[in-house]
């Protein structure tokens, strides 16, 4: 599809599910979106936040991505939309586990029952970018299985560039548009999203933050089986744990909540100051929580793609941040954020 097909493409979309409305509920007084063509298009019967939810899933990888990133921020959006983004985490439709098995066999160079002991075709989990299935090894330890979508580089490839070509325009026209820097957020955003398409990196990551945590009764990585893993193909320990949004599940197991929580901070301060290597993609849906032992939990990490690393200055910037959070300095911050 030409770059022009795609912007067509994505204006139908907008039109078809009405993501006028969301806009004009953001900026009524806008006269572009009061006159906007979007209402020649019939009025869904959808709720808004399933529509926009269901737009963003149509357009692909990128725009799910996007839609991922929305949804851990509910201090920005109503609950019912985060409620609703929140599902692209991990429940993005699937594609066939036909093509799933396919390219594994294709990967690894063997057929999928000379691989596994068995392999469940129903997906566990379905992102923008990759798809998880279970299986068990010949040597009986149970593993998830992540393949990379199918054409998906090219995909991203054509979306970025039409992305890049929108935000050009928007900082020739824009003060703020140039202020914000947008082509090198879309840089950014380029780099991160292709090293996530490289699952050989992802369990690289893996594997050191299941160093940096070995022994620890803070956070587990899954092992990465390694002869079975390849650039497009990853298999990992399969973990068992209750995903960290289920509130009312973790209650039920009588987990120690603020037990939980310390280790929370507790975690969070190991990665960032003591091994300055952390987990840079935390949303609900890559973090469990091992209830094994309710009194004593601990964090599971996944999907660990992204890993976040800090100088020595922004090290002690956010360190001084915290301690005059902590200190309910909040003047201190104002200087703080002011000298930066």
């Amino acid at each position: 599809m030409s770059r022009m097909g795609r912007f067509a493409k994505i204006g139908w979309t907008a039109g078809k599910f009405r993501l006028d409305e969301i806009a004009s509920s953001i900026a009524p007084e806008s006269r572009l979106i009061r006159f906007s063509p979007f209402n020649l298009f019939p009025q869904p019967k959808k709720p808004a936040a399933q529509r926009l939810r269901c737009a963003l899933e149509e357009l692909g990888p990128v725009f799910i991505k996007l839609g991922q990133i929305l949804s851990t921020r509910r201090d920005l959006l109503p609950t019912d939309y985060a409620d609703e983004l929140a599902k692209l985490q991990d429940q993005v439709p699937a594609y066939p586990a036909s093509t799933a098995v396919a390219r594994i066999e294709n990967s690894l160079g063997k057929p999928i029952d000379s691989l596994f002991a068995s392999f469940e075709q129903q997906p566990l989990a379905s992102a923008s970018l990759a798809q998880v299935h279970a299986a068990t090894l010949k040597s009986g330890q149970e593993v998830v299985v992540k393949v990379i979508r199918p054409n998906i580089k090219e995909v991203i490839k054509k979306d970025l560039a039409l992305i890049y070509t929108i935000a050009g325009i928007l900082e020739r026209v824009s003060a703020d548009a140039r202020r914000l820097h947008l082509k090198r957020i879309v840089a950014d955003y380029e780099r991160t999203i292709f090293e996530e398409l490289n699952l050989l990196l992802e369990g690289a990551n893996t594997t050191t933050l299941r160093y940096n945590f070995a022994n620890s009764p803070l956070l587990y990585a899954p092992k990465v089986y390694w002869d079975f893993s390849r650039e497009d193909v990853l298999v990992l320990e399969r973990i068992h744990g209750l995903p960290i949004a289920d509130i009312q599940g973790l209650r039920s197991c009588g987990t120690d909540m603020r037990k939980l929580a310390e280790r929370g901070v507790e975690t969070f301060f190991k990665q960032v100051f003591e091994d300055n290597f952390f987990h840079a993609d935390m949303h609900p849906g890559n973090i469990f929580v091992d209830v094994t032992d309710p009194a004593e939990p601990s964090y599971i990490a996944v999907d660990c793609a992204i890993i976040g690393h800090l100088t020595d200055q922004d090290q002690a910037y956010l360190a001084r941040n915290i301690s005059a959070f902590f200190d309910r300095d909040y003047a201190k911050i104002a200087r703080l954020r002011a000298e930066s």
